[in-house]
């Protein structure tokens, strides 16, 4: 069995870079260097297909190993054909046959530095045991023998299950040749499977959308993500993927690509499963307005949902305890800047936040780019321009980039510690809820993008998912 298609594509959608425009906005770009012995001008990479590491999104291919593979190309001058391998045993012996250049994505293992040379170490992860919400939590690795396990054949997660035989004799496993850790990792949260061992980076992502997965322990030690590259080759390839990474991490992409990929807040089932109800029974009221609106401020419509769901789960009469009201939630001074006179009127609320947001985004310092001129435009729609000034002066003053985000939102929780926010021009404000704020509407509106490519049979198998049972 497999998960389930809609969830899954869901899950991989939501999981796209969040550019605008589906691009990257920092792309290494040193001089090239190109090497006469790569064949017809392409690099061509051999991973798995998941959400860590290659597929097609909403926007066209992505995934954390793309992306760097895509740039890597780039650094080379060649054209990049990225090559899916379905199974991970695969992978090994589609390099020693020569059919790519490199593998992306491989935990490094003593067994699998036998057959490759690897290149400098981007990410360090660990396996991890994982159950369901629900279930009888295992306290240690012997508590696992007699129990049903099934892990990837030939993954680095059966490897470290291996490592346990010596003092474990008795410890059984299932290996499976035809799933891979993500569907496993479904079938758990469906409660037809009751364990499984995955890398610590795909279990973080599929957390998100599968909300009831535990995790009760670390199997064996941590180890380190690198690229292999075959042994008795030419080496030129393997020497540049050591200077590509160094200047990857120098420049901050690096940073920026582990954050956009697992940095966004994690949703609980319920809360998505509202949000997806209200889509179906509230948006379309207000779809047209938003439609209007963005043409009108150059944002796109679904962004403007997604702030306005963010702001008031679009209810027309919504209001805080703060006073401010409507689908946008302006208080009286901003309706007074974009000329609202009824903050309840859904289409006067509607335009003025589009307006308001608009001047955000052209108040900021031209230097920033996108995507994070549109996630510190969001920041400051919540706490305040000045707000939003002072995170970027701490970010400057501790020697980060004040036009990142991924930087920036770092340093937004400091405004609520009296030893920094003393320092900065316009004191306390609530930065970690701000955080919260744009990294929540940032998964309603690449929900709302990924909806858009469905038809109109999956969308309405998707609203009508309920919680697996336990």
């Amino acid at each position: 069995m497999v998960p389930h298609p809609i969830l899954r594509t869901l899950a991989l959608a939501a999981l796209a870079a969040v550019m605008l425009d589906g691009c990257s906005s920092r792309h290494v770009q040193p001089k090239l260097v190109r090497l006469p012995d790569q064949g017809h001008g392409e690099l061509v990479v051999l991973t798995r297909s998941g959400p860590t590491t290659y597929y097609e999104g909403a926007q066209g291919p992505a995934g954390m190993e793309y992306d760097m593979a895509r740039d890597f190309a780039d650094y080379l001058g060649l054209k990049l054909k990225i090559k899916v391998i379905a199974r991970d045993r695969g992978l090994m012996r589609a390099l020693a046959a020569g059919e790519g250049n490199l593998v992306a994505g491989l935990a490094i293992t003593s067994a699998r530095k036998q057959e490759a040379r690897f290149g400098p170490p981007y990410q360090v992860i660990h396996e991890e045991l994982v159950y369901r919400a629900g279930t009888r939590k295992p306290d240690n690795a012997r508590a696992l023998i007699g129990r049903p396990i099934e892990v990837v054949a030939g993954s680095s997660a059966a490897t470290a299950l291996a490592r346990l035989r010596p003092t474990l004799p008795h410890l059984a496993w299932t290996d499976t040749t035809h799933m891979q850790a993500d569907e496993l990792l479904f079938l758990v949260w469906q409660g037809l499977l009751r364990f499984t061992v995955a890398d610590s980076n795909v279990v973080a992502v599929n957390r998100r959308y599968y909300p009831a997965l535990r995790v009760a322990f670390t199997v064996g030690p941590p180890r380190a993500l690198a690229w292999a590259f075959p042994k008795k080759r030419d080496t030129k390839l393997y020497r540049a993927a050591f200077r590509f990474f160094a200047q990857l991490r120098r420049s901050g992409q690096l940073a920026d690509l582990i954050a956009r990929y697992y940095g966004v807040t994690r949703f609980n089932y319920v809360h998505i499963h509202t949000y997806l109800r209200r889509v179906r029974v509230a948006l379309p009221l207000y779809a047209p307005l938003f439609r209007s609106a963005g043409a009108r401020y150059h944002i796109p419509w679904r962004l403007l949902a997604a702030v306005s769901y963010q702001e008031s789960r679009w209810d027309a009469n919504a209001e805080s305890p703060t006073g401010v009201q409507g689908l946008m939630m302006l208080t009286n001074d901003t309706c007074l800047s974009v000329g609202v006179t009824d903050r309840l009127n859904p289409r006067q609320s509607i335009d003025g936040g589009a307006r308001y947001l608009r001047a955000l985004l052209d108040a900021l310092p031209s230097d920033i780019p996108q995507p994070d001129r549109t996630w510190m435009a969001l920041a400051a729609y919540n706490i305040g321009v000045n707000h939003l000034e002072d995170a970027r002066w701490l970010t400057r003053e501790q020697g980060a980039n004040p036009d990142r985000w991924t930087d920036v939102e770092q340093r937004l929780p400091l405004l609520e510690d009296p030893w920094w926010f003393r320092k900065t021009r316009y004191g306390y404000a609530p930065g970690y809820t701000a955080v919260q704020y744009v990294n929540r509407i940032r998964v309603y509106y690449r929900i709302l993008r990924h909806l858009r490519q469905t038809s109109g049979a999956t969308r309405s198998l998707l609203f009508q998912l309920s919680e697996p049972a336990i």
